[in-house]
């Protein structure tokens, strides 16, 4: 078999937002940089953030704060934030002609645009500095002499050979986008611990039937309790979506990988509040009024004014309430149960929609095997990470591309500078 021979300073692995940025940091340092994906076009999975508009970063510039989203591993990131946190990246942006904007939730987006602005603005990036992209490459062999990689081969029969190595394969979520895991696999050859790997910020599963009949349905400003063995573990309030499997929407999503684990501890119940800015005395004192309003009214037509009429059903249901009943004739009894039952609507776990449906991979390279400062692996001298096969993830809002922008940005510089 004839193999076309290659020489770089850097080869990098994964066109995804981290190794994009990686390359072109290399690049504009005057390395030789080539850039290897797997698929037709780079940064598929990028065009699929902020639902296809791109959720750059967070806007919290302490990065102190920013970093405590990602829990106990948030601290690895700390030195590679001094060099290239949120700040950094919006600049980053915005100097290359990408104008961003603050939206709720100190979510931070292209100011006109979507996600194909970000990408071209990376792909402009990789031009400036000359990288060479070969596309529909997959690494088929790793070559090791003396804890060095010396070259990598793909399918193309490509022999690539390389001062230094970075790669950014991406987790295993979203398969038809690339990330397949293969990295894991290749990091694993190469002698690295894999932290065991879970999909995170993930659509849930739900063992009743009742919310896969409100297939649809949109909530927004509501609340969910996580309750294992009758004790709180967390809530979020946000906006929320009943799916033909269960539960979806950021405040489920960002709560789903702490469910999951819990899940192997016993069964897990969450309940959804749908007034969680009234208390239960506020929020009957509400129903009264509205019941004054119109006292001749029978309650199946009374809740209009208080709830999405999808759910009233549900609603009324679980209340015990006779729907035909008059409201001038409902007790205060009844009353106070229905609030209860507004703000207590408890669904029982039944499992994660998985890797093909979550946002990102929990879990990764160990990273007690890489050098914080550089991103450089500690077992093979001229290889180094980023993005999300890293073992770190934090909740939506702009938090796990930061990572990749972080890390990129970093591993890009380090090689580029060894």
């Amino acid at each position: 078999m004839e193999f076309k021979r290659e020489n770089f300073d850097i080869a990098v692995i994964g066109g995804g937002p981290a190794g994009m940025i990686a390359a072109g940091r290399a690049a504009e340092l005057g390395a030789k940089v080539v850039l290897i994906e797997r698929n037709e076009r780079l940064g598929k999975k990028l065009l699929l953030t902020g639902k296809g508009r791109c959720n750059i970063t967070h806007a919290e510039f302490d990065n102190r704060e920013f970093l405590k989203a990602y829990g106990k591993n948030g601290k690895f990131l700390f030195p590679g934030f001094s060099v290239f946190g949120p700040q950094e990246t919006v600049k980053f942006f915005e100097d290359r002609g990408l104008r961003t904007k603050v939206e709720q939730g100190k979510r931070i987006f292209p100011d006109k645009g979507t996600a194909f602005n970000v990408l071209h603005c990376l792909i402009d990036y990789l031009k400036q500095g000359k990288v060479v992209i070969k596309k529909y490459s997959r690494i088929i062999d790793v070559k090791v002499v003396d804890n060095r990689i010396q070259s990598i081969v793909t399918d193309n029969k490509e022999h690539m050979s390389a001062k230094n190595f970075i790669l950014a394969t991406g987790g295993k979520t979203f398969p038809e986008t690339g990330s397949t895991g293969d990295g894991f696999n290749l990091a694993k050859k190469l002698g690295h611990k894999i932290i065991s790997l879970r999909p995170a910020i993930s659509p849930i599963k739900i063992k009743e039937s009742w919310p896969k009949k409100l297939s649809g349905l949109a909530l927004k400003n509501v609340k969910i309790s996580v309750f294992q063995n009758e004790k709180k573990i967390l809530e979020e309030i946000g906006e929320f979506l009943f799916t033909h499997f269960g539960i979806s929407g950021p405040i489920v999503m960002d709560a789903s990988k702490t469910i999951d684990q819990l899940a192997g501890q016993g069964k897990v119940k969450i309940i959804l509040d749908l007034k969680p800015g009234l208390d239960s005395k506020a929020l009957n004192e509400r129903i009264q009024k509205d019941f004054d309003k119109n006292p001749q009214k029978i309650f199946s037509n009374s809740l209009d004014d208080l709830l999405p009429k999808s759910i009233i059903e549900t609603a009324i249901k679980f209340s015990g309430i006779d729907a035909d009943k008059k409201v001038s004739n409902i007790s205060k009894i009844e009353r106070e149960k229905l609030a209860k039952t507004l703000k207590n609507m408890e669904m029982t776990f039944d499992g994660l929609l998985g890797f093909e449906h979550a946002i990102i991979t929990a879990g990764g390279i160990d990273l007690k095997e890489i050098d914080s400062r550089t991103m450089r692996s500690k077992l093979i001298s001229n290889l180094y990470f980023a993005g999300e096969i890293l073992d770190l993830d934090g909740p939506t809002g702009g938090y796990n591309l930061q990572i990749c922008w972080t890390t990129g940005y970093i591993a890009g510089n380090s090689a580029g500078r060894g």
